[in-house]
């Protein structure tokens, strides 16, 4: 009886018709949300059309993931045996992996390209570097992973002839090198210069600038805290600073051996050093290149730089002439650069004249300029990769 009322009645009339409408504008809504999902999925394949793994296999690998990719790693407990984090950039998905666990083969290969980060500083961390050389050159035979980056801590007089049969131009299977120090085969095409950065391996934070960095005045107009050795550049330095008396208005502690551990109590006094001058005064070492002139950007104080070339095989690339920091030049580093520390004192009479004023804008300029350092890296990198791994679209 009830279809032939409905048929008699009113032919308007639909008992299903409100329902009906809700299901389907809820189905038009689970259509939209859908071909949003696919389009986002679609979109995303497209930004992270790559997948790349980076091993931490030396220090400077904690520099690259936490202070240039500005990237976490989990746990947080530097000490920890196995610590990984993530982040997409660029068209790439980035992992992290790092600690004394990750041995080859015990850990499992996630993507199709890999950076290794190693250790090429002497001989014995030659030795292990070559273990993980070995390893990836297994896993590239059996089409496990299609490429492979390294980022090395180069030898500090640039003796890193090792690793040239590794590269691809040599008939190696390493891609791209990015290599620390003025390495004479930076070529900007296969081999680029990479920044020593910070010492991660002493646990060097990532700092962020604070308000009193700025604007706070400084109680020494520079610092030095290092080891002094016999007959260097340093002990000139040191009488220099005391002749004219200005060893008092400067955060000066200097040692005879060098210390390759820090203490908390040693690693605070060097932060407040750094915080509290205006100036960090970095005289080379067996590089000139030296951790100290990153660890003084983080807090503001402006590297006075020896600019001077040192003995071994570094410089005069085809790129560079022989100057040192090549890098740090070409991305117009604001620093005081002297060929002699005979010019420090009137450096430092010209800082005694400096307004608050005057240094607050220097501080600000220095920090600016070291954030779009790291920035700029971790683009150059990125755009490196992708332009190396990803297929063409020539072809």
């Amino acid at each position: 009886g009830f279809t032939d009322h409905v048929a008699l009645g009113n032919e308007e009339w639909n008992p299903w018709d409100a329902d009906e409408k809700n299901e389907l504008a809820a189905s038009q809504q689970r259509y939209e949300a859908n071909l949003k999902m696919i389009k986002y999925a679609r979109s995303h394949l497209e930004q992270t059309s790559l997948r790349v793994q980076i091993w931490g296999k030396a220090a400077i690998g904690l520099y690259l993931w936490q202070h240039i990719f500005g990237g976490h790693l989990e746990p947080g407990d530097v000490t920890a045996q196995w610590r990984e984090g993530s982040q997409n950039a660029g068209k790439t998905y980035f992992s992290f992996l790092t600690g004394p666990s990750v041995v080859p083969g015990y850990f499992s290969v996630e993507a199709e390209h890999v950076v290794l980060v190693l250790n090429g500083r002497e001989p014995a961390k030659v030795a292990y570097a070559t273990q993980w050389l070995h390893y990836t050159q297994t896993l590239l035979e059996t089409r496990k992973i299609q490429h492979v980056a390294v980022v090395l801590l180069g030898n500090e007089q640039c003796n890193n002839a090792w690793i040239q049969p590794y590269l691809k131009r040599n008939g190696g299977f390493v891609n791209l090198l990015f290599v620390t120090y003025d390495y004479a085969f930076v070529n900007e095409e296969d081999i680029f210069q990479w920044p020593l950065g910070v010492a991660t391996y002493r646990n060097f934070p990532v700092v962020e600038p604070s308000w009193s960095m700025l604007y706070d005045p400084r109680s020494y107009l520079c610092n030095f805290l290092g080891t002094v050795y016999k007959n260097s550049s340093r002990e000139t330095l040191i009488e220099i600073l005391k002749q004219d008396g200005l060893d008092k208005l400067c955060w000066i502690a200097a040692r005879e051996q060098w210390q390759p551990q820090e203490t908390n109590a040693s690693f605070k006094n060097y932060q407040d050093a750094l915080l509290q001058s205006d100036l960090t005064l970095c005289p080379v070492g067996i590089n000139t290149e030296c951790y100290r002139i990153y660890e003084a950007c983080s807090y503001g104080s402006l590297p006075v730089i020896e600019d001077v070339m040192t003995p071994g095989d570094c410089g005069n690339s085809s790129m560079y002439h022989s100057a040192p920091l090549q890098l740090l030049k070409t991305m117009g580093a604001p620093f005081i650069f002297i060929k002699n520390w005979k010019e420090l004192p009137a450096i430092l009479e010209k800082e005694k004249k400096m307004s608050l004023q005057e240094k607050i804008q220097r501080r600000k300029k220095l920090l600016e300029w070291y954030r779009n350092f790291k920035a700029w890296m971790r683009q150059k990198f990125i755009n490196t990769l992708e332009n190396s791994f990803l297929p063409s679209d020539k072809g």
